[in-house]
Parts: C-alpha cells; structure tokens; sequence
C-alpha cells in the first residue's frame, strides 16, 4: 500500500477482498480525509458534500461490525465531527471486530450466508466505491488492481442487485445482458427474470473498474472507456436502476 504526495496516484496492491485490503483501503480513504476540501461536492451522490460522505462510511463501518457481532449499532449521534477522528475510529472498530470474530461464526448478513465473512467482502467493496468518490470529489487518482474491481462487480452481479430484486427496490429485466472484463479474463450476466431468453441481448465491455462504476450508478454506458454490442435501450434499462442500495 503506498500513499500519494501532492496529489499522486494512492496505490492499493491488494487483489483480495479480505481484511489486509479493507485495512489498506482505509488506510487510503483516511489518508484522502485530509486532501479533499469537506465541502467539496459528490457528484456520485446527490447533494452530498464530502463531509456527508466521510460520516456516511464511518457509520457503514459502525452499522456493520454491529452486524457481524448480532447486536445493534449504538447510534454515533448528530455531529458535528471531527471527520478524521470519527473516521479512524470507526475504521478500527471494524477491523478489530472482524479481525475477532472467526470468519464462519454466525452474523446478521445481506444474503443466505450468514456468516462474519459476509462483511469482509462487502466492507471492501462498500470502502472501495467510496474511497473512488472521495478521491474523485478532490480531483485526485486512484489505482486500484482489476482484480479488485472485478470483485466489485462479481459483489453486484450476484448479491446486491438480487437483493435488490428480492426486496422490492428493482426489478429483475426481462432480458439478459452480459458485462466482460478486458483486463481481468471475467465475464458475467446481469441478473434477470426466470424466464429471460438465455442468450443475453447486449454486451457491455471494458476496464473491470469502468464496469463496477457503471453497476454502481457512477457512470454510464456512454463512458468512452466502455463499448456495448447489442441493444442499448436494453442496456440502459437494465443497467439504469437499482442495482445496489
């Protein structure tokens, strides 16, 4: 893991979504807490400032180890916060709590798992999408391997957006469209109905972190860095919604 000077690349070299990445992402996203103006905007996310941001995380964080341990979150009050403090403190919490617990103990999760593992993976994940608007929101690179984002986007395929489904806030397309990674040999297809045709009807190509950012409602399929072969107006309904929280 290395840190940027000035504004230069933060570098994760983690490839896993396992507890030494959660703790190297933090790392970065802490280290960015100090970069970015806490007024400056998201544009990921509404009307959110990055102070909004850094607090949304800290208490994901807090709401989570709570999770894992089976007892609900104690509630970390209003504010105003010192954004660095509630950060790192937060951050540890999570850590020490998943470093704890044994990865296959019982744990309130967002799928049929239900084991403390669960929150390994999404933790990175719900860090990783945040730290890219972080750094974003600053004008600030981030290098992030694909493998990683590859994850990112295996995370929505197959749990995120099912649930989604499940619970009412999306709706499952009627037709399949398929998502391949260039730089990480993957290929997935979105989530459908039962009785969708099997053939998927488009496809949408490009850099693994081009294809998490677009399931994550952070970009396009008119992204330059992404191609689609096939239907477009099926890729866009599809891909257009709720496919995360």
């Amino acid at each position: 893991m290395t840190h940027d000077v000035g504004g230069a690349p933060v570098a994760v070299d983690l490839t896993t979504p396992d507890l030494r990445t959660l703790a190297a992402l933090q790392e970065a996203f802490l280290a960015s807490v100090d970069e970015v103006d806490p007024q400056a905007r998201v544009a990921a996310c509404g009307r959110w400032r990055v102070r909004h941001l850094v607090v949304h995380l800290a208490r994901i964080h807090h709401w989570a180890a709570g999770q894992a341990r089976r007892r609900p979150e104690t509630p970390l009050g209003r504010g105003p916060f010192d954004l660095h403090a509630l950060y790192a403190t937060q951050a540890a919490e999570l850590r020490a709590t998943l470093e704890t617990l044994d990865p296959d103990a019982p744990a309130w999760t967002l799928d049929d798992s239900g084991v403390v593992r669960f929150w390994h993976r999404r933790q990175v994940h719900e860090t990783l999408v945040h730290l890219w608007d972080l750094r974003t929101a600053g004008g600030l690179p981030l290098d992030v391997p694909a493998a990683l984002w590859a994850d990112t986007v295996d995370e929505v395929v197959h749990v995120m957006h099912p649930r989604q489904v499940r619970l009412g806030r999306s709706v499952a397309s009627p037709v399949r469209v398929g998502l391949v990674a260039t730089d990480a040999a993957r290929t997935w297809t979105v989530h459908a109905a039962d009785d969708a045709p099997t053939a998927p009807v488009a496809e949408v190509t490009g850099p693994a972190a081009s294809l998490a950012l677009l399931l994550w409602g952070r970009t396009t399929a008119d992204d330059p860095h992404l191609a689609v072969a096939g239907d477009r107006t099926a890729v866009r309904a599809t891909l257009g919604g709720s496919l995360t929280p």
